[in-house]
Protein backbone atom coordinates (compact mmCIF):
# COMPACT_ATOMS: atom_id res chain seq x y z
CA UNK A 1 0.00 0.00 0.00
CA UNK A 2 1.39 3.61 -1.21
CA UNK A 3 0.99 5.91 1.47
CA UNK A 4 -2.02 8.46 1.99
CA UNK A 5 -4.24 5.50 -0.31
CA UNK A 6 -7.44 6.98 -0.53
CA UNK A 7 -10.19 5.13 1.53
CA UNK A 8 -13.73 6.35 0.65
CA UNK A 9 -16.47 5.34 3.90
CA UNK A 10 -19.97 4.96 2.77
CA UNK A 11 -21.32 4.44 6.30
CA UNK A 12 -24.13 6.23 8.00
CA UNK A 13 -23.44 4.64 11.62
CA UNK A 14 -21.37 7.82 13.22
CA UNK A 15 -19.90 5.49 15.63
CA UNK A 16 -18.50 3.26 12.87
CA UNK A 17 -17.26 6.27 10.98
CA UNK A 18 -15.31 7.66 13.98
CA UNK A 19 -13.83 4.14 14.95
CA UNK A 20 -12.42 4.27 10.77
CA UNK A 21 -11.22 7.49 11.39
CA UNK A 22 -9.13 6.64 14.48
CA UNK A 23 -8.00 3.17 12.97
CA UNK A 24 -6.93 3.76 9.18
CA UNK A 25 -4.60 7.11 9.04
CA UNK A 26 -2.13 5.29 11.49
CA UNK A 27 -1.32 2.71 8.45
CA UNK A 28 -1.82 5.10 5.95
CA UNK A 29 -4.86 5.14 4.73
CA UNK A 30 -6.85 8.87 4.33
CA UNK A 31 -10.52 8.73 4.52
CA UNK A 32 -13.47 10.60 2.80
CA UNK A 33 -16.66 9.57 4.59
CA UNK A 34 -20.09 9.64 3.34
CA UNK A 35 -23.28 8.77 5.60
CA UNK A 36 -25.57 7.92 2.49
CA UNK A 37 -25.71 5.80 -0.89
CA UNK A 38 -26.00 9.33 -2.35
CA UNK A 39 -23.32 11.27 -0.75
CA UNK A 40 -21.15 8.07 -1.06
CA UNK A 41 -21.39 7.38 -5.12
CA UNK A 42 -20.69 10.97 -5.61
CA UNK A 43 -17.74 10.96 -3.68
CA UNK A 44 -16.74 8.27 -5.66
CA UNK A 45 -17.07 10.15 -8.67
CA UNK A 46 -15.56 12.82 -7.77
CA UNK A 47 -12.54 11.52 -6.05
CA UNK A 48 -11.66 8.15 -7.39
CA UNK A 49 -10.64 6.12 -4.04
CA UNK A 50 -8.05 3.55 -3.91
CA UNK A 51 -10.65 1.47 -1.84
CA UNK A 52 -14.47 1.76 -0.37
CA UNK A 53 -15.48 0.36 2.66
CA UNK A 54 -19.40 0.07 2.04
CA UNK A 55 -22.24 -0.70 4.74
CA UNK A 56 -25.16 -1.67 3.51
CA UNK A 57 -27.78 -0.70 5.65
CA UNK A 58 -27.89 3.28 4.57
CA UNK A 59 -30.85 5.54 4.85
CA UNK A 60 -31.17 6.29 1.26
CA UNK A 61 -30.24 3.41 -0.80
CA UNK A 62 -29.37 -0.52 -0.32
CA UNK A 63 -26.11 -0.99 -0.35
CA UNK A 64 -26.48 -3.64 -2.49
CA UNK A 65 -27.73 -0.62 -5.18
CA UNK A 66 -24.69 1.69 -4.29
CA UNK A 67 -22.22 -1.17 -4.85
CA UNK A 68 -24.17 -1.92 -8.34
CA UNK A 69 -23.25 1.62 -9.10
CA UNK A 70 -19.93 2.32 -8.29
CA UNK A 71 -18.88 -0.72 -10.41
CA UNK A 72 -20.50 1.11 -13.14
CA UNK A 73 -18.54 4.43 -12.11
CA UNK A 74 -15.18 2.61 -11.57
CA UNK A 75 -13.29 -0.54 -10.95
CA UNK A 76 -12.16 0.43 -7.54
CA UNK A 77 -11.92 -2.60 -4.57
CA UNK A 78 -15.56 -2.85 -2.64
CA UNK A 79 -15.32 -4.36 0.78
CA UNK A 80 -19.02 -4.67 2.33
CA UNK A 81 -18.84 -3.54 5.86
CA UNK A 82 -22.28 -4.88 7.37
CA UNK A 83 -23.62 -6.64 10.31
CA UNK A 84 -26.22 -8.41 7.72
CA UNK A 85 -24.83 -12.03 8.00
CA UNK A 86 -27.38 -14.07 6.00
CA UNK A 87 -26.20 -15.89 2.96
CA UNK A 88 -28.24 -14.26 0.19
CA UNK A 89 -27.41 -11.00 1.02
CA UNK A 90 -23.72 -11.52 1.25
CA UNK A 91 -24.16 -13.61 -2.06
CA UNK A 92 -26.23 -10.28 -3.08
CA UNK A 93 -23.59 -7.82 -2.33
CA UNK A 94 -20.98 -9.79 -4.18
CA UNK A 95 -22.90 -9.84 -7.05
CA UNK A 96 -23.49 -6.39 -7.29
CA UNK A 97 -20.37 -5.29 -7.58
CA UNK A 98 -18.56 -6.05 -3.81
CA UNK A 99 -15.00 -7.78 -4.05
CA UNK A 100 -15.17 -8.73 -0.19
CA UNK A 101 -17.57 -9.08 2.96
CA UNK A 102 -16.95 -9.00 6.37
CA UNK A 103 -19.38 -9.27 9.09
CA UNK A 104 -19.81 -6.32 11.86
CA UNK A 105 -18.31 -6.81 14.54
CA UNK A 106 -14.94 -7.39 12.77
CA UNK A 107 -11.09 -6.96 13.89
CA UNK A 108 -9.31 -4.15 12.97
CA UNK A 109 -6.33 -6.49 11.87
CA UNK A 110 -8.64 -8.68 9.70
CA UNK A 111 -9.87 -5.56 7.66
CA UNK A 112 -6.42 -4.62 7.42
CA UNK A 113 -5.48 -7.91 5.92
CA UNK A 114 -8.51 -7.81 3.37
CA UNK A 115 -7.69 -3.96 2.35
CA UNK A 116 -4.35 -5.17 1.71
CA UNK A 117 -5.40 -8.51 -0.32
CA UNK A 118 -8.05 -5.78 -2.21
CA UNK A 119 -5.36 -3.27 -3.07
CA UNK A 120 -2.85 -6.25 -4.02
CA UNK A 121 -4.94 -7.80 -6.43
CA UNK A 122 -5.67 -4.67 -8.25
CA UNK A 123 -1.86 -4.03 -8.50
CA UNK A 124 -1.51 -7.36 -10.01
CA UNK A 125 -4.07 -6.32 -12.85
CA UNK A 126 -2.21 -3.55 -13.98
CA UNK A 127 -3.75 -0.38 -15.27
CA UNK A 128 -5.41 -1.88 -18.27
CA UNK A 129 -7.50 -4.64 -16.27
CA UNK A 130 -10.87 -4.97 -18.16
CA UNK A 131 -10.70 -1.81 -19.37
CA UNK A 132 -12.15 -2.73 -22.90
CA UNK A 133 -11.17 0.08 -25.96
CA UNK A 134 -11.01 4.11 -25.71
CA UNK A 135 -11.05 6.16 -28.72
CA UNK A 136 -10.82 9.62 -29.19
CA UNK A 137 -10.57 11.21 -32.68
CA UNK A 138 -7.56 9.43 -35.03
CA UNK A 139 -6.58 7.44 -31.48
CA UNK A 140 -7.76 3.87 -30.20
CA UNK A 141 -6.86 2.16 -27.44
CA UNK A 142 -7.21 -1.54 -26.61
CA UNK A 143 -6.55 -1.75 -23.64
CA UNK A 144 -7.17 -5.57 -22.82
CA UNK A 145 -5.02 -6.51 -25.53
CA UNK A 146 -2.10 -3.53 -24.99
CA UNK A 147 -2.74 -2.05 -28.72
CA UNK A 148 -2.66 1.32 -29.91
CA UNK A 149 -3.97 2.47 -33.17
CA UNK A 150 -4.03 5.51 -34.37
CA UNK A 151 -5.94 6.07 -38.30
CA UNK A 152 -5.91 2.97 -38.03
CA UNK A 153 -2.56 2.08 -38.42
CA UNK A 154 -1.00 0.24 -34.78
CA UNK A 155 1.50 2.04 -32.62
CA UNK A 156 4.09 0.08 -31.01
CA UNK A 157 4.82 1.91 -27.39
CA UNK A 158 7.26 1.15 -24.63
CA UNK A 159 5.68 -0.84 -21.57
CA UNK A 160 5.75 2.62 -19.84
CA UNK A 161 4.09 5.07 -22.73
CA UNK A 162 1.47 1.72 -23.07
CA UNK A 163 0.71 2.50 -18.78
CA UNK A 164 0.51 6.00 -19.39
CA UNK A 165 -2.03 6.44 -21.70
CA UNK A 166 -4.09 3.24 -20.34
CA UNK A 167 -4.26 5.35 -17.04
CA UNK A 168 -5.35 8.85 -19.41
CA UNK A 169 -7.54 6.92 -20.94
CA UNK A 170 -8.91 5.79 -17.60
CA UNK A 171 -9.38 9.30 -16.29
CA UNK A 172 -10.50 10.78 -19.62
CA UNK A 173 -12.81 12.74 -18.23
CA UNK A 174 -10.76 13.95 -14.97
CA UNK A 175 -7.97 15.78 -14.05
CA UNK A 176 -4.98 13.43 -13.37
CA UNK A 177 -2.28 14.99 -11.35
CA UNK A 178 0.95 14.54 -11.78
CA UNK A 179 1.35 12.23 -8.22
CA UNK A 180 -1.73 10.33 -9.42
CA UNK A 181 0.58 9.68 -12.77
CA UNK A 182 3.38 8.81 -11.22
CA UNK A 183 1.78 6.32 -8.57
CA UNK A 184 -0.26 4.46 -11.78
CA UNK A 185 2.78 4.13 -14.03
CA UNK A 186 5.87 4.07 -11.70
CA UNK A 187 3.98 2.41 -8.78
CA UNK A 188 5.56 3.01 -5.60
CA UNK A 189 8.73 4.39 -6.97
CA UNK A 190 9.19 7.89 -7.27
CA UNK A 191 8.90 7.46 -10.79
CA UNK A 192 13.24 7.68 -11.86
Amino acid sequence: MSPGELTLVIEDEAPMRRFLRASLPPHGYSLVEAASGHEGIAAAAARTPDLVLLDLGLPDLDGTEVARQLRELCKTPIIVLSARDQDREKVAALDAGADDYLTKPFSMNELLARMRVARRHVESWGVGHALGTFAAQQLRLDLDNRQVFVNDQEVHLTPTEHKLLAVLARNASRVVTHQQLLKDVWGNRSGT
